[in-house]
């Protein structure tokens, strides 16, 4: 007998399950840092880059140094893994084109950007913040309702303007952090 999640995928038609593998697909490419990072320098050049540059940017992000102060080892280690290993795997995605010397990114690579939603480590991840935001907004409505809230020197309309305010101020720095936040758009990658 079949499982819930058996039958399910049987019945899922071809596109639903070539779309899920490329989904899995993108997000393995995305767990390896060394990729990410690749990607982020790809884009921050916005230009074919070549191994070399990749390799030295790479290392000083993961080692947490200056590009000039990456040692030849350091920088060998991360060109080796990239240039056998990282670089390969992108490809085979259609993520880049690599010709052993020089790197860059295909269209395809512009729908990496749906799979990051990067929260700084400070942070609150904004699915939360928004959920306490709804909380906030429903306890004021409720006590609107029940008359709980004084009405008198803020009117009803005056407290579901606020909490609409909230909410579109709360989405238009959530947007603004988002682009600033993209692979590409800052000098080191989040």
């Amino acid at each position: 007998m079949a499982t819930t999640g058996e039958s399910q995928s049987a019945t899922a038609g071809p596109t639903e399950r070539d779309d899920q593998s490329r989904e899995g697909e993108i997000f393995d490419l995305l767990s390896n840092q060394r990729r990410r990072y690749a990607i982020h320098y790809c884009k921050r050049e916005d230009e074919p880059v070549t191994l070399g540059d990749l390799a030295e940017h790479v290392a000083a992000w993961e080692l947490e140094k200056e590009v000039e102060a990456i040692t030849s080892a350091e920088r060998k280690r991360v060109y080796t893994s990239l240039q056998q290993t990282h670089l390969p795997t992108l490809e085979r995605a259609d993520m880049i084109e690599f010709d052993d010397r020089t790197i860059e990114l295909t269209d395809e690579a512009a729908e990496l950007d749906v799979y990051l939603d990067i929260v700084p480590g400070d942070s609150v991840p904004w699915a939360v913040y928004y959920l306490g935001l709804t909380a906030v907004g429903s306890v004021v409505m409720a006590g609107l309702w029940l008359e709980v809230i004084p009405t008198e020197t803020v009117p009803e309309l005056g407290w579901a303007t606020a909490i609409f305010g909230l909410f579109a101020v709360s989405a238009v720095v959530h947007v603004v952090q988002n682009r600033r936040m993209r692979l590409g758009e800052m000098d080191r990658p989040p």
